[in-house]
């Protein structure tokens, strides 16, 4: 599941792309951060918040360059704390380890034993989460299709929409506009990229009131002379 949009790569484009990989030895670095977050399969049927999406590690051989990070900040609920681990091939593990003792020497001890609670006894935490954030989801999904110029697509993963707004060709002045005359708080697209401008990006992980109430704002922006 992908930050800001919510796409997932498909099982065919993911073997493409690593067989591609394989035969030009390029490294593959894999941000695994959201891969709990996802609501559906490649064939669109809920997916079973027990696993984690698919990944290149699924399909991965010995010898293959993948490096995959990951996190406990998203799917534990536990931003801020920093801890997180790396999946990478034997030999690329000493590197690694100096890489980590000159940047952030290591995780805190109090730290470290929250992410031992996490893995023995969040998974409840994880199937609340991901119930709620696809409500929530849905929810924001209806309300944004029901405002005038506005194209949202439906993610399969992640607690993002990233939407387009009609004749928007400065996503952040846009933004600054927004927050300072609506008292709303959305990402510009353009900060994701070149390509991302015109689309903003709306974290959903909220209550159903707060997104109604950050709707009423944004279709308030919208009536606003431009």
């Amino acid at each position: 599941p992908n930050n800001p949009t919510g796409w997932m790569l498909s099982r065919g484009d993911r073997a493409a792309l690593l067989a591609h990989c394989r035969r030009h030895g390029i490294w593959i670095v894999s941000d695994d951060a959201y891969e709990r977050l996802h609501y559906e399969d490649d064939a669109g049927l809920a997916a079973d918040p027990a696993r984690a999406a698919d990944s290149f590690l699924d399909v991965a051989e010995p010898g293959d360059r993948i490096v995959a990070t990951n996190t406990f900040s998203k799917s534990w609920l536990m931003t801020g704390w920093r801890l997180g681990w790396i999946v990478a091939p034997d030999r690329l593990v000493p590197q690694l380890a100096k890489l980590v003792e000159y940047n952030t020497s290591c995780a805190p001890g109090f730290v470290q034993r929250a992410g031992i609670a996490a893995i023995a006894g969040g998974e409840p935490v994880i199937a609340r989460t991901v119930t709620r954030f696809r409500a929530a989801r849905d929810h924001l999904v209806a309300g944004l299709r029901a405002l005038p110029g506005v194209a949202v697509a439906t993610p399969p993963g992640a607690m993002y929409l990233f939407f387009a707004v009609t004749g928007m060709r400065d996503s952040l002045a846009f933004c600054r506009d927004l927050v300072a005359r609506h008292g709303l708080g959305l990402a510009p697209g353009v900060a994701f990229g070149a390509e991302g401008e015109g689309f903003l990006r709306w974290c959903f992980a909220s209550d159903p009131a707060r997104l109604d109430e950050g709707l009423a704002r944004l279709r308030a922006a919208l009536d606003a002379p431009r």
